[in-house]
């Protein structure tokens, strides 16, 4: 049985009562919400749990999975952590994060991205997915179109479908460099486009997209306006520039 099939079923729960001492059995029927069978998986976990079981039989494993360094936690990053710990970092912090890491992280978004960013901009969040999913969940209405780099990160595709919009994928490709292809990214914008994905380097590809007035991240912005203003509908389109 495939795993949306077994989303499908209902869940049994037996519930027991006690009525003048006897003891009835009542089934109740809990439905997995439908949209859950338009979630996908992060596939590469998947395979990650079979090349870990090749290694403990003995296999010498190279792991191209998971996008994670190759070597352990740095013994200064522990040491900053245990440090933290003993001054008692173990209490509720403001949602946005600690205004000290707001600040250090705009500092170096600005030197290193060459674009200005203030601490109230910044978000801190346990990992890429959450706030990738969260700006989905935030711009895109059910009917709506997203275009996303394929091949990337495979939670673009499955939170688009599960928020009921259409997932339309631009091909990075080998001959490019696996970078955007500007003229194919225009043929896919139209009045339905609400969101366009774009990832630097790229998850996956690992290619790095070219940061100036003709790059495609800059003319895909003028795509944006374009299409909008040729549907009636200002500034429907936006942009999402997800860093890896």
């Amino acid at each position: 049985m495939s795993r949306h099939q077994s989303l499908d079923r209902a869940i049994e729960i037996s519930t027991m009562f006690v009525v003048c001492d006897r003891v009835m059995t009542k089934t109740l029927e809990l439905r997995i919400a439908k949209r859950m069978a338009r979630l996908g998986t992060e596939t590469a976990f998947e395979v990650l749990v079979k090349a870990r079981a090749l290694e403990a039989n003995g296999r010498d494993i190279v792991h191209l999975e998971i996008g994670e360094p190759d070597f352990d936690t740095p013994g200064n990053i522990i040491d900053a952590g245990c440090d933290a710990l003993h001054k008692s970092f173990t209490h509720y912090g403001p949602s946005a994060g600690l205004p000290q890491l707001r600040e250090t992280i705009a500092q170096y978004v600005s030197e290193t991205r060459r674009v200005e960013a203030r601490p109230e901009e910044v978000v801190v969040v346990p990992g890429g997915k959450p706030i990738i999913f969260f700006t989905i969940l935030a711009l895109v209405e059910e009917g709506d179109e997203v275009i996303y780099p394929n091949p990337g990160f495979p939670i673009y595709e499955s939170m688009i479908n599960y928020v009921g919009a259409k997932a339309v994928p631009i091909r990075l490709r080998e001959e490019k460099e696996f970078r955007l292809d500007v003229d194919e990214l225009g043929g896919l914008i139209n009045d339905r486009t609400k969101l366009i994905i774009l990832n630097s380097r790229a998850s996956i590809a690992s290619s790095t997209q070219t940061w100036n007035r003709s790059s495609p991240c800059s003319t895909s912005a003028r795509c944006c306006r374009c299409a909008a203003a040729e549907s009636n509908c200002p500034a429907r389109s936006a942009i999402a520039i997800s860093w890896c």
